[in-house]
């Protein structure tokens, strides 16, 4: 049998996956859900012990998935060690672009209030299991409990389970959202093609289901196939008919508090751009104060906030345009238009148009960003440019998980 080698370290740090980080001769050395202070024990294939007393900053976990759900990565940790690890996430993306500005406390979110979630589903066997990935796995875990979520929407997991097994598909990809006329669930198999109808026996089990649960709506690979309410939310002044598996931000709360800080450092602009505005996050609260260009990619969500805007009441006018910023950036000389720009891209961020940012005239530029990384990359960019770093606040939208949204706020020093 072979001989089991251990190895005991001490543990200084967090990693940004919330790893233990110990300094050895070697380099530094990760250990799960190790805390700083503790005495680990590590076999040759990774599992560990604790040897000492646990951190006073330990604490236990809400969730009996916790330690293998990849979803949560930080349900051990005291709310104050927490809340120091999240910042600092911040503060080292920025720093390893060069870039030290003052960085806000983290913005906290309870948890408990995500409205939007992707889950998936496998059928095994004769079951579904319905939930996240393994921790660095692509085995699944069958959820019974996710203290993140709304509880609307853990209630209705066996309903996410009678809608995977109504479909004749080994894996499914279910966006769940709560409004206020029930759940919005939108389905991707990968495998329909465009245009192709489910099975008449299919949509009815579905009807059943969302009549039985109370779901507002049920989507597949795109294509409505039920609608019994109309899921509405409200986007500042405006109530907004959001697509099938439109993206929205994931929790209510923390959207209100990046449009405070919006709104806060937008001052009084004739005329601002909303690049990558989705529904409308921020559209219609700037729309109070100035002109808006609302500029996506997405030919659904632009009709769903243009026709929120033709509804919506006290609004400067908003002029909503088609456009891939990735590919085609806003110039330099369109930008000269505007007096402030609110850039809010996906994860993969917008260095295209954050360096057309870095070559305008714009006199405002608040990035709003779920990756630290590619915010961090973007406003170098601008700090090139001439912007100066007027705040960064981290907001805790992804609570327990290694994600931080970012609200940076720059204005233009030089030319």
């Amino acid at each position: 049998m072979p001989t089991v080698e251990r190895e005991a370290l001490e543990i200084g740090g967090l990693g940004a996956q919330g790893d233990g980080i110990a300094d050895t001769a070697a380099g530094p050395r990760y250990v799960p859900f190790a805390l700083p202070g503790e005495r680990v024990e590590v076999e040759t294939d990774g599992a560990s012990r604790l040897v000492s007393a646990p951190s006073p900053d330990r604490a236990t976990a809400s969730c009996r998935h916790f330690g293998v759900c990849g979803g949560c990565a930080a349900q051990h940790m005291s709310g104050q060690l927490y809340a120091v690890w999240k910042r600092d996430i911040v503060v080292t993306a920025l720093r390893r672009r060069g870039l030290e500005p003052d960085v806000a406390p983290l913005h906290r979110v309870a948890p408990g209030t995500r409205r939007r979630a992707v889950l998936t589903a496998r059928r095994l066997g004769g079951r579904i299991a319905l939930g996240y990935h393994r921790r660095r796995s692509l085995d699944l875990v069958d959820i019974e409990e996710c203290p993140v979520l709304l509880p609307e929407i853990v209630a209705k997991l066996p309903a996410l389970r009678a809608v995977a097994a109504a479909l004749c598909a080994p894996e499914l990809r279910l966006t769940v959202l709560a409004t206020p006329a029930g759940l919005d669930i939108a389905v991707e198999t990968g495998r329909r093609r465009p245009g192709q109808p489910p099975r008449r026996s299919a949509v009815a089990e579905l009807g059943q289901i969302a009549t039985q649960h109370g779901l507002a709506r049920l989507s597949l690979d795109g294509e409505t196939v039920i609608e019994r309410a109309r899921p509405v939310l409200r986007m500042g002044e405006a109530d907004v008919a959001v697509p099938p598996a439109a993206f929205v931000q994931a929790v209510q709360p923390s959207e209100e508090a990046m449009r405070e800080l919006v709104m806060a450092a937008l001052g009084k602009p004739k005329r601002v751009a909303d690049l990558f505005c989705g529904v409308g996050t921020f559209t219609f609260a700037l729309a109070r104060r100035a002109r808006v260009l609302a500029v996506d990619s997405d030919q659904a969500v632009l009709a769903a906030l243009t026709a929120a805007a033709r509804h919506a009441q006290g609004l400067k006018p908003i002029e909503a345009k088609a456009r891939d910023l990735f590919r085609e950036p806003l110039s330099a000389r369109e930008l000269e238009a505007f007096d402030a720009v609110v850039l809010d891209p996906p994860r993969a961020g917008a260095s295209r148009q954050a360096q057309e940012l870095a070559r305008s005239n714009v006199g405002t530029v608040i990035a709003v960003s779920c990756d630290p990384g590619t915010l961090a990359r973007d406003v170098q960019f601008l700090a090139e440019g001439g912007y100066a770093v007027e705040s960064v606040t981290p907001i805790d939208q992804f609570v327990y998980s290694t994600h931080v949204e970012v609200v940076a706020v720059l204005r233009r020093s030089t030319r």
